[in-house]
């Protein structure tokens, strides 16, 4: 079992949804474990900032599973004009093939930056 810490960056969300990570198949190199490993994550944090000073804004984080059905885990959570919103209050796994996606309301004002540590078996 190998243990790799790592974080996910999006600038600038969009209005529709995108990915910021997906647990999967690690392929090998130097910086983590050998070919076709499953993965695990463990999200610490997921922070979302408000780089405007005039438009407060919210934004939708979603985990879709293996099977494609998606949980919404926040709806529209608010975000203020030139703030900083934690998402989490406690870890989230997400587990392999599954997807955390995010969506602002308005394009352009929004960043995430997300730490998480993969446990590939």
């Amino acid at each position: 079992m190998a243990t790799f810490y790592k974080n996910a960056k999006l600038r600038h969300l969009a209005t529709s949804a995108t990915t910021l990570y997906t647990a999967s198949l690690v392929s090998g190199d130097s910086n983590s474990a050998s070919t076709n490993d499953p993965t695990t994550a463990i999200f610490k944090s997921i922070l979302v900032s408000n780089d405007d000073g005039s438009t407060a804004t919210t934004v939708t984080l979603t985990l879709t599973d293996s099977s494609s059905t998606v949980f919404v885990l926040y709806n529209e959570k608010a975000v203020a004009t030139d703030t900083t919103v934690e998402l989490l209050t406690q870890p989230l796994v997400v587990e392999e093939s599954e997807i955390l996606k995010v969506t602002a309301a308005n394009a352009s004002i929004l960043d995430v930056v997300a730490s998480y540590v993969e446990v590939t078996r």
